[in-house]
């Protein structure tokens, strides 16, 4: 980072970001809101480009525990799916992709609309969904073990939850709705705040 720079800490970052491979930023443990963690922080996770990890949690440095990827069903969240499973591979260690449908709004799976489908067959179009977005990825990475978790909980809880034995979760920037406004979805923006380890937020390309 040669020369003298100007701007606010968080622009800088954010312009940085187009070209780094990653963007790491540091968050107190004691964070519990977010004027606790500062503009900056939530600015960079919010509109950095490619991925941005937030080393925060009683331990940070934890070398134990799988790495924990957030799976969402959509497109917009492939390239945190990547980054999981390099993460996963870098660090030896076993990839648990948690797809939490709880928060089932208004979506298709195989042409069909989820608030039509009965009720049981939520869970089974669920499953059949994670297998199916992960499938690539697992043949590109056939050193990493995969354990798939289709939850009825809220993805914020189960998440939060796995973060007390977590390396690292992997999110993606935004959730089903892909909206432009909100970059950061509502369980990224929960968890860069709350979780007990790091937490890396992707954004798609």
């Amino acid at each position: 980072m040669g020369g003298r720079t100007t701007g606010s800490p968080a622009g800088v970052l954010v312009e940085r970001s187009s070209n780094a491979h990653l963007v790491v930023l540091g968050a107190a443990t004691r964070a519990h809101t977010i004027r606790h963690l500062g503009t900056t922080l939530l600015a960079v996770t919010s509109h950095a480009r490619g991925a941005v990890a937030v080393v925060r949690g009683t331990d940070p440095n934890r070398r134990t525990g799988p790495v924990v990827v957030g799976v969402d069903g959509s497109s917009v969240g492939e390239p945190a799916i990547g980054a999981a499973f390099a993460e996963a591979s870098h660090r030896r260690t076993e990839l648990v992709a948690v797809h939490a449908w709880s928060d089932l709004s208004r979506g298709e799976y195989g042409g069909t609309d989820y608030l039509d489908m009965p009720i049981e067959g939520f869970e089974a179009a669920e499953q059949a969904l994670l297998a199916e977005r992960l499938a690539g990825w697992s043949e590109k990475y056939p050193d990493v073990v995969v354990r798939r978790e289709v939850d009825v909980s809220g993805p914020r809880e189960r998440l939060a939850e796995w973060s007390k034995t977590a390396q690292l979760l992997v999110v993606g920037s935004r959730g089903r709705g892909g909206f432009r406004g909100l970059l950061l979805g509502s369980t990224s923006n929960w968890l860069v705040q709350h979780a007990d380890c790091p937490v890396m937020v992707v954004h798609p390309d």
